[in-house]
């Protein structure tokens, strides 16, 4: 199989994700996409907080220690894993090579934004991501399908955002 761009065809971009029960697919012209879903009913093999202290930046590790009710807490962690996600797959990069304690991602107001966590001599955590990377060129659209599962679309800003849902 051959893939060609030319004049009249512009570069494809795709990124796949899949759980046990779903399978989810973005597909875009002339910007790097991810995509990744999640079952909201994850298991999390140890404790949500043991968890996020191992995987997510201390701002995210704060945030998640504010919730109060257990439920809602995890359903917060599996938002932010599906968001990191996603950024990471959009950067072309796998979870070794971009650790998510390298950067944050937080939502207010229905705005979602990722920030680079400034690196500390000393620290487990290598400075991996460039900072021209985590910038606000990012966009994120944080769906939710049949109060099963979560999915988070990662995209370049200013590129025609535009999310169409197929189900088959």
């Amino acid at each position: 199989m051959q893939f060609a761009s030319g004049d009249m065809l512009p570069p494809l971009h795709f990124n796949l994700s899949h759980t046990s029960s779903m399978v989810a697919c973005g597909i875009t012209a002339h910007s790097p996409v991810g995509i990744d879903v999640e079952e909201k009913k994850r298991i999390i093999k140890h404790d949500v907080m043991s968890f996020a202290r191992r995987f997510f930046s201390p701002h995210e590790v704060e945030h998640l220690a504010s919730i109060s009710d257990p439920e809602k807490r995890q359903q917060e962690l599996i938002k932010l894993w599906t968001l990191k996600e996603s950024y990471v797959k959009a950067l072309g990069r796998g979870f070794a090579a971009c650790p998510f304690k390298t950067f944050s991602i937080s939502s207010k107001a229905s705005s979602i934004s990722v920030s680079d966590v400034p690196y500390i001599a000393g620290s487990k955590v290598p400075e991996i991501v460039e900072s021209t990377n985590i910038s606000h060129k990012w966009q994120f659209a944080l769906l939710e399908f049949a109060d099963t599962h979560y999915a988070a679309i990662c995209m370049e800003k200013d590129t025609g955002f535009e999310v169409l849902v197929c189900r088959t």
